[in-house]
């Protein structure tokens, strides 16, 4: 654990700390603007929406300008984009709330990658694990997040006026955090020979190691997501508080990052098809909590399991990946992941504003049963393709 690698944990728990307060805020905001309620999501699926958009442009900042100013101009994109949501705010105006999102999603793309530049801040035989620290950063997000909603939703006359304003904080900060991260200079050095651009995207993209990582990680955050989003809504209906809505949120985000501290070991000692295997029976067990009731705790112990799963899951998956492409070909390879990931998102942003406004939260539930299926087909097939190529070799 190096002074950079500290300095981006940080710069991931501000960046989930937006995350949070976005999910947490964002669809209350849209139903008191929206014309018609199953449009309240709206605003959750533009933020994805927006990173799905991004990821190419994303890319190709990271190659041009490298890790550290195309980190620096998403974080000034985050700045604009909270401050385009107060104005929305303040003139009750619906699309400009959404279109602030999709702008907003351009500093989500950039932060997808800070678990891929954290590879990079470690030697070779500790990448598992400086993915999983850099990923628990997200704690400081799962306490500053639902806690800045809460606190800041009255501050103003307007209702989570001050939660926006208070983003445009944490982009300041997290911003001069960042500009203090000296990323490796993956450059060819003066005088080398040339590095080529290595494989075409379909070449990588075919591998199998790929498509299983890319499948994962994108349905693994889209059932996250899915059900995540709906839950401030689905407690609302069920006559829960905002408060309590914020301590769910709160469980379910420390679920997703705690255990970043120690699923790299899991990954090293049992491997990484194990762990994310886990993930999946930990989503069927959240599914099946959600199913049992309506009751505070049950909202709670089902998010919580939720976020362990998805860690399990999408870390998994972010290791898996590190072995599909070469150095060369990690922006084209990591922008492709993330394309998978957003769309997957920005579908279930929408779904689970439609399912739980109009059909409710039990089949909601039920409809995330698929894709949490498709994922474990998916680790079974990879598994039995490597024993077979282990059996030729």
């Amino acid at each position: 654990m190096n002074r950079h690698l500290l300095l981006l944990t940080l710069c991931q728990g501000l960046f989930l700390t937006n995350n949070v307060v976005f999910i947490a805020i964002n669809g209350l905001v849209g139903l008191s603007l929206a014309p018609v309620s199953w449009m309240a999501t709206l605003p959750v699926m533009g933020y994805v929406v927006g990173g799905a958009l991004s990821t190419a442009l994303v890319a190709r900042a990271q190659a041009r300008w490298g890790r550290q100013r195309s980190f620096l101009i998403g974080l000034a994109v985050a700045w604009v984009s909270a401050g385009l949501c107060v104005l929305a705010l303040l003139t009750r105006q619906f699309a400009l709330l959404c279109a602030a999102t999709v702008v907003a999603g351009y500093y989500s793309a950039n932060g997808q990658l800070y678990r891929f530049a954290a590879a990079e801040l470690a030697a070779p035989a500790f990448r598992e694990k400086a993915v999983s620290l850099v990923l628990a950063g997200g704690l400081i997000g799962a306490i500053a997040g639902p806690n800045l909603a809460k606190y800041t939703r009255a501050l103003t006359e307007q209702p989570f006026l001050g939660a926006y304003v208070a983003l445009m904080g944490v982009a300041l900060l997290s911003m001069g955090c960042m500009a203090l991260i000296r990323f490796p200079d993956t450059r060819p050095a003066p005088g080398a020979a040339p590095v080529g651009p290595g494989r075409p995207l379909g070449e990588i993209m075919r591998q199998p190691v790929f498509v299983v990582a890319a499948l994962s990680a994108a349905l693994g955050y889209g059932v996250m997501n899915l059900l995540m989003a709906a839950t401030p809504l689905a407690m609302q209906v069920c006559g829960l508080g905002f408060d309590d809505a914020a301590l769910v949120l709160e469980w379910h985000v420390i679920g997703m990052f705690a255990p970043g501290f120690f699923t790299g070991h899991l990954i090293k000692r049992y491997g990484v098809l194990s762990v994310m295997g886990v993930g999946v029976m930990l989503n069927v067990a959240c599914v099946a909590v959600a199913l049992s009731g309506v009751d505070l705790h049950q909202f709670l112990v089902a998010l919580f399991l939720l976020g362990v799963g998805w860690n399990f899951l999408f870390t998994g998956s972010t290791t898996l990946a590190l072995e599909a492409y070469r150095p060369e070909e990690k922006d084209r390879a990591q922008a492709a992941i993330n394309f998978c990931v957003f769309g997957t998102m920005a579908v279930t942003s929408f779904a689970s504003g439609a399912l739980v406004t109009t059909q409710g939260w039990t089949w909601l539930n039920w409809g995330s049963v698929l894709p949490i299926a498709i994922t474990a087909l998916a680790l079974s097939w990879l598994a039995l393709w490597r024993q077979r190529a282990l059996a030729r070799d």
